[in-house]
Parts: structure tokens; C-alpha cells; sequence
């Protein structure tokens, strides 16, 4: 029974709060905070990042942080006051401008730059922020956004930070937004010189400084989300690897850190990574990030998909920290982390919604990829399997499309109802190869961009050739399930079905298979009827196929 018990917690808790730090349902009103942190106004969306150079020294004794970042961007529109973003809890020292010390406000979390005169359009210029303070520390990780100091088993400090949704600015300070990405990025990270510390992208340099500390120089060459910049410091083994792309043969660089004591265990688990891969590229196309690598790092937290630089913490267990998420027993055939958070990689730091009401598309996706592995390597029918298994975690409460200009997501159901949705639609444009196509299309299309819900619709329906808004309706902006009801009329030795759609919108409709016990037959009832006479069978000989579709099913 506790098993039990644990297995449905795990489902409530992927369901309701989500496991990138998703919400637990949107609130009735907004607050200033809310519009400051997730709107648009001018004095963010009149400049845009280029670069960002963090530089900072975390004390680990005393879980404190120091440092400074320069913000360089171009200038979209006259700019006379910016706006960048940092907890309050951390002071600010100074903003610095062309060599001056500029005035500014805070705000909540946000602060406002004035510049002596406007900045003109179409130049380029930067910022550089001076600032300290103890971080937020996260009380449970990744759900809430913090830093995590702990200990390994031997003492030693083992330190990562994860921000998805609570924002990178409760660390340093950033336009945090995740509209706008930097085209790159310096991160720089000083730290005690017994441990090791790993961040994004490439390592370019890793110096003595004296006092006890060693400085960590990294850099990012792709664009990268603010949320995606991480700290991992622990006493790490590292080792290394190379994939060889099946579609170029080009060489991708794997590299694993770990503690030292989970070495062995961590070999073994970590093989999964190039069948991944190998999945991925050929369904997604290649990996986005060949310049920067790929990094599987122990977190002492259970994961997020920190680009290149993925944080792993599920235990070196296959499953959700070793149960199946789907009840069905194909979720223990992948370690869940590994393979979701990797997808990520895809579906969130390549393509990456432009406002957080979005992030279906990077957790649903995402969730969806896990089908995908298991469709190549072990067939379709393990990945329908694990699918249908996932709707015992779906409450169908809240939208899983949130409201837009205020940073709030919407409901936790965006993992499996966004996954459900997409296998939904596969079977309705009911031809694999537009549909490949059409997953493909989406990572060429918009690789190292920002996606909405529309531009995904809209991919979709010049691809397939139908208009799929109802489906993203009534599946994405509305909480409950649509509602296939059917009556079963037994006349002379025959089967009267009748059937019709409800809570649904004008145009949804599906073609819903029936199996006939006792018999290879199957009987699809058009959309464009609403009855059909099946002959020399009884109504316990009907079953309805669930397998291909995502909706309730109500018998009159």
C-alpha cells in the first residue's frame, strides 16, 4: 500500500504542481509585481540583450553571493529609462554607464535605470550591475526556486541553484523575461578550489586565486534562457564521451559529472544517453547545441534542463525516482530525467515560448519526447501504452494555457494533457509522415527563436492541410475534457449506435474507432454522421478504442 501511495502522490504532485517549479492553479487577481515581472512594458521591450558577462563569487560558508553583470544590448527604440530585474533581498552597489555611476529605483523585484538622455534607436550600448547579498535559498528544489546547500555523504559541500518560474533574477541580475535571450554569454564563477564547479557551454579557463578559491571562466555561444544558466559545485568525478550524429556524423562532446561515490552506478545509468540521442535527432533533427556540448551533472536536487548542462538528480534509478509515472509499466523501461530534461533541450532552450502562459509547448513536448523514445526503441505500441497510462495524472481542472503579461503558466496538466493533446492530433492528421514532418518543421523553423501557441498552430494547419484551432481550443483554453457520448440500441440482432460530441467548440470533431469483440473488426464512426446500424452483434460485443484520442467517454 505505501508504494501505492507513493506512485499517486508522485502523479498529484506532476498533475498539480508540475515539475519545473508549474503552478498549483491560477490565482482570480494580479498584482503590480506580477505585471512588473512578467509584462512587456517599454522600458524592457525597447532594448534587446545581446551578451551577458556574470561574474560572481558565492561563499558557500555563509551562503552569500558577490559580484557583478554587464548587460550589453541594442537599443529598439528611444530608451530613456531600462529596466532590469534582481530579488530586493540582494543589494544593488551600482549601475554603471559609460563610465558613470547611474541613479535608479526599485520596485519590487524590478529596478529602473534613467539614463541622462534618451538612448537612440538602432545604437548599442550596456550596463554593468554591481550587487550582493545572501540568495534566495530554495525549501524544495525544483519546485520552488531557490538555492540548495547541502552536503554529500563525505561533508563536502554540494551546491547547485535551480530558478524555473520563480526567475533568474532572485540570483543576478537579468532581464527576466523570456522573450528575450542573450545571443551568448560569459559566466564566470568563483568559488572554493577543492570542489569543482560546472556551468554552461565550454570551460575556458579555470584559475587560482588565492585564499582558498578558484575561478571558473565558461561561455555559452548559443543563446541561452536566463532560467538556463546554472551553478553546480560538489567534490565531482568527470568523464567524458563523444555521440556521432546518425544524421552528419559530426561529433557531439559528452560530459558527466558526478560525486564520486555514484561513479560506477553513474556509467551504467548515463548509457542511455546516446540511444536518446540517437531518437531525438532523428525525430526532432539534430541536437541545438553541438557548439556548447552536452553536460549531464548530479544535482542535490531531482532535475531541470539547464542548456548544456543538464541537472540530474533521480537517484540512478529508470522511472521517477524509480516508479512509473504511466501505471503501465513502460515508464521504468527510461530514467524519467534523463530523457525529459534532455528533451528539453529541444523543446524550451531552442525553441522557447515567449511569454511563460506558453510552456505547454516546452512541458508537453517535452513529456511527448518520452513516447518518442520509447517508440524507437521499443516499438509504437510500449509508447501508446505509456501514453493512456498517463491520463491517471491529469485532473482536467484548469487550462493549461495561462494568462499572457503576468509570468504565471497554467495548470501542471500541461506534462501529460499536453503529451495526450499531441498524440491526439498525430492520429487525427492520421498520416506519420506529415506529422514527423511536421515536428521536424517546428525545431527548423524556429531553432535558437521564441514560439507561441500560434505559430504552432499555424505550422500545423499549413502542414496538415486542416485547421486544427478547434483541437487547440478546446485541449489548451479550456480545463475539462471534451465529451464523446454514445448510446447503444439493440434492434433484430444489430446495434443502432448513436453518438455526438459535447463540451466541444464549432469544428471539433474526431473519427472514434469501435472494436468489436471475438473479432479483428473495427468500425470507425464518421464525425460527419451522427449514428451507424452495426449488424449480427450485441452491445456487450462494443468497445470504444481510448487509445488514439484524449477525451471522456460518456455511455447513455
Amino acid at each position: 500500500m505505501k508504494q501505492i501511495f507513493t506512485i499517486l502522490g508522485l502523479l498529484i504532485c506532476l498533475s498539480n504542481s508540475s515539475f519545473a517549479q508549474l503552478g498549483t492553479g491560477l490565482p482570480e487577481k494580479f498584482s503590480r509585481k506580477d505585471s512588473l515581472r512578467g509584462t512587456l512594458s517599454p522600458e524592457r521591450a525597447n532594448y534587446d540583450v545581446t551578451f551577458y558577462n556574470l561574474d560572481i563569487k558565492i561563499d558557500i560558508e555563509n551562503k552569500y553571493i558577490s559580484g557583478s553583470n554587464l548587460i550589453q544590448f541594442k537599443v529598439l527604440n528611444s530608451l530613456p529609462v531600462l529596466q532590469f530585474d534582481l530579488f530586493d533581498n540582494l543589494k544593488i552597489n551600482s549601475v554603471e554607464w559609460d563610465g558613470k555611476k547611474l541613479e535608479f529605483k526599485r520596485e519590487y523585484n524590478a529596478v529602473f535605470v534613467s539614463f541622462p538622455t534618451a538612448l537612440t534607436a538602432g545604437t548599442s550600448s550596456s550596463i554593468k550591475i554591481y550587487y550582493e547579498g545572501n540568495p534566495i535559498i530554495a525549501k524544495r528544489a525544483p519546485w520552488d526556486g531557490g538555492f540548495v546547500f547541502k552536503t554529500d555523504k563525505n561533508g563536502k559541500p554540494f551546491v547547485a541553484v535551480a530558478c524555473q518560474g520563480t526567475g533568474a533574477s532572485l540570483w543576478w541580475p537579468t532581464k527576466d523575461h523570456q522573450s528575450d535571450e542573450s545571443d551568448s554569454m560569459a559566466i564566470n564563477i568563483t568559488s572554493s578550489s577543492n570542489l569543482e564547479e560546472v556551468s554552461n557551454g565550454r570551460l575556458r579557463a579555470k584559475k587560482e586565486i588565492g585564499n582558498g578559491y578558484t575561478r571558473f571562466e565558461w561561455f555559452v555561444s548559443s543563446p541561452i534562457n536566463n532560467y538556463d544558466v546554472s551553478v553546480n559545485i560538489a567534490d565531482y568525478a568527470h568523464w567524458t564521451d563523444q555521440y556521432k550524429s546518425k544524421v552528419d556524423g559530426e561529433n557531439l562532446s559528452l560530459d558527466y559529472y558526478v560525486l564520486k561515490d555514484d561513479l560506477e552506478k553513474a556509467q551504467k545509468q548515463f548509457e542511455q544517453v546516446k540511444p536518446m540521442m540517437d531518437a531525438f535527432e532523428k525525430r526532432f533533427g539534430k541536437y541545438p547545441f553541438y557548439v556548447d556540448g552536452y553536460k549531464l551533472v548530479q544535482t542535490p536536487y531531482l532535475g531541470m534542463e539547464h542548456q548544456s548542462c543538464v541537472a540530474y538528480g533521480n537517484q540512478y534509478k529508470n522511472g521517477y525516482l524509480g516508479f512509473d509515472l504511466s501505471g503501465s509499466g513502460e515508464g521504468k523501461k527510461f530514467d524519467y530525467i534523463i530523457i525529459h530534461e534532455s528533451a528539453h533541450e529541444w523543446w524550451g532552450n531552442s525553441i522557447t515560448s515567449y511569454d511563460i502562459a506558453d510552456m505547454w509547448i516546452h512541458e508537453g513536448f517535452g513529456q511527448y519526447s518520452e513516447t518518442v523514445y520509447l517508440e524507437e526503441m521499443y516499438g509504437k505500441e510500449s509508447a501508446v501504452k505509456y501514453l493512456n497510462g498517463l491520463k491517471n495524472g491529469v485532473g482536467n481542472k484548469a487550462a493549461i494555457i495561462g494568462p499572457y503579461g503576468v509570468n504565471k503558466e497554467g495548470s501542471g496538466d500541461m506534462y501529460p494533457k499536453g503529451a495526450l493533446f499531441l498524440n491526439t492530433l498525430r492520429n487525427y492528421i492520421d498520416n506519420d509522415l506529415v506529422w514527423w514532418d511536421i515536428v521536424a518543421s517546428l525545431q527548423k523553423t524556429y531553432r535558437h527563436k521564441n514560439i507561441s501557441t500560434e505559430d504552432v498552430m499555424n505550422l500545423m494547419n499549413a502542414k496538415s492541410g486542416k485547421n486544427l484551432k478547434p483541437y487547440f481550443d478546446v485541449y489548451l483554453r479550456q480545463g475539462s475534457l471534451p465529451i464523446f457520448t454514445i448510446e447503444l440500441l439493440e434492434q433484430n440482432k444489430s446495434v443502432l449506435v448513436k453518438y455526438s460530441w459535447n463540451n466541444v467548440v464549432d469544428g471539433f470533431v474526431l473519427p472514434i474507432n469501435i472494436k468489436l469483440k471475438g473479432s479483428e473488426e473495427i468500425i470507425t464512426l464518421s464525425p460527419d454522421k451522427k449514428e451507424v446500424l452495426i449488424p449480427g452483434v450485441n452491445k456487450d460485443q462494443i468497445e470504444v478504442d481510448k487509445s488514439k484520442a484524449y477525451f471522456k467517454l460518456e455511455l447513455k
